[in-house]
């Protein structure tokens, strides 16, 4: 009598317990974002902010002059800007599994490389291989690992993400400056060499999956599954639907729709004026600020402010970024670097200095955020390597412009005073540019905030 009941409640648990959704565990994206902050922290070696500490020792040391070695970099950084699209595409194809521990091993050895130079041909080569290994190929392979696993929380887990380089500005020089006083400077490549190496290599052979759909998983941790099915597409029963490669939530660009496209352009402004004008000023800071009165200590205090304001601002400006356009807040940090330019052009009080510290810290964190993520919200997932390989590289080659205007207004000038308005105008036409960069047509049904798909 009971015998059909009970082999009917089973077939209907087995059933329940076959199309139930799975329990929920832990994100193999947040360890994911763990190593993206330390590829960023990594990158140092080919940072200017490391390289600093470098300059004198290893200048004095190769019988070098200023003019030789800030030419050795100067080739680097180009070197760098040019690869980077090569780089990109790389990654689209074969995924930061496979790129991120060929980097790391190609930046452990040229930091070995670093400590071994004579000549100054060997500097050239040395340079070129840390800036485009670390500065360039490794901050690329960072950002693209967060947005492969993250959407709805892309701002916020860029900006975590960018704790690393945050951290790393505030360390690393400390750290390179005890190196090289107690032990010398080859001392301190060989300890960048090393700490690459056990910290990059094995982890991103180990740990590093390309995207969550490899492992049939969703950006963020949603489960397909637990997304309500809309209204206008029919359930199938008894049919199990597959997930694709990828799930996106928005159409993939290929880079040649992307370069056509007048938006990305407004874009690009942005980037390429806060890496132009901020590179100026933060060369020529301690000069430039000292025009006004202020101390050689406040100067190299405000570095560090600045790098501080930063960090504790990143967070937040993730957090907007998930919730505003883009394009307002890319406006907003312009005006704000102009302003900067403004007070440092007119400085009414030495502590107003503070202030401009402040302004350019802003812009600072609404960079690593905003301006990181907004090309894949803009324009997808599938070939987000190569539109941010080739948006980077202009904006290096930007950065290595920088403190060019700056040097030649002040010898032929005699006074900051031309750049410095030069540098307050460029802000705002690049402001009044993005203003009006509304996400591409490709995505018209996307609702305004970019990193959230329409419901």
């Amino acid at each position: 009598m009971n015998s059909q009941p009970s082999c009917a409640d089973a077939e209907l648990k087995n059933h329940h317990e076959e199309n139930s959704p799975p329990v929920s565990k832990y994100f193999p994206g947040w360890t994911i974002l763990g190593i993206a902050a330390m590829a960023q922290y990594l990158s140092a070696p080919g940072q200017s902010f490391s390289v600093a500490v470098f300059k004198d020792p290893m200048r004095l040391s190769l019988g070098l002059t200023e003019t030789q070695y800030s030419l050795a970099y100067s080739f680097a950084t180009i070197v760098s800007a040019c690869l980077l699209p090569f780089v990109g595409r790389l990654l689209d194809y074969w995924g930061a599994r496979i790129v991120l521990p060929i980097v790391a091993i190609g930046l452990t050895l040229a930091c070995f490389f670093m400590s071994q130079i004579h000549t100054l041909t060997g500097l050239y080569i040395g340079f070129s291989l840390v800036r485009s290994l670390g500065q360039g190929a490794l901050t690329l392979i960072s950002v693209w690992m967060v947005g492969e696993w993250f959407e709805k929380k892309r701002g916020r887990a860029t900006a975590l993400a960018g704790f690393g380089s945050a951290f790393s500005v505030m360390t690393v020089p400390l750290i390179n400056s005890w190196l090289i006083t107690q032990y010398g400077w080859k001392t301190g490549w060989v300890f960048h060499a090393v700490t690459v190496a056990v910290c990059l290599i094995l982890p991103g052979i180990l740990l590093v999956r390309n995207r969550p759909e490899d492992l049939g998983l969703h950006p963020d941790g949603i489960d397909p599954a637990l997304e309500p099915v809309p209204e206008t597409e029919p359930v199938m029963s008894g049919k199990k639907q597959k997930r694709p490669l990828l799930i996106p939530t928005i159409e993939s660009w290929t880079v040649r729709q992307v370069l056509r496209d007048p938006t990305f352009w407004k874009l690009l402004s942005v980037i390429t004026t806060h890496a132009l004008v901020g590179t100026g000023l933060v060369f020529h800071q301690i000069s430039l600020l000292g025009s006004h009165g202020v101390p050689e200590n406040w100067a190299i205090r405000m570095m560090s402010f600045q790098a501080i304001c930063a960090t504790v601002l990143m967070f937040p400006a993730g957090w907007v970024t998930d919730r505003l356009p883009s394009r307002y807040i890319l406006c907003f940090s312009m005006l704000c670097l102009s302003l900067a330019n403004l007070i440092v052009l007119t400085m009414p009080a030495i502590w107003m200095v503070v202030v401009y510290t402040f302004l350019l810290g802003t812009t600072g964190s609404i960079f690593r955020s905003t301006a990181t993520v907004v090309w894949i919200n803009y324009y997808g997932r599938m070939n987000q390597g190569a539109v941010r390989g080739v948006a980077w590289s202009m904006m290096i080659l930007a950065s290595a412009l920088g403190p060019l205007p700056v040097a030649m207004s002040i010898d032929y000038f005699g006074s900051y005073n031309p750049v410095l308005y030069l540098f307050t105008a460029m802000p705002l036409v690049a402001a009044a540019a993005v203003w009006s960069a509304h996400p591409p047509q490709l995505f018209k049904d996307q609702p305004e905030t970019e990193s959230e798909p329409a419901v």
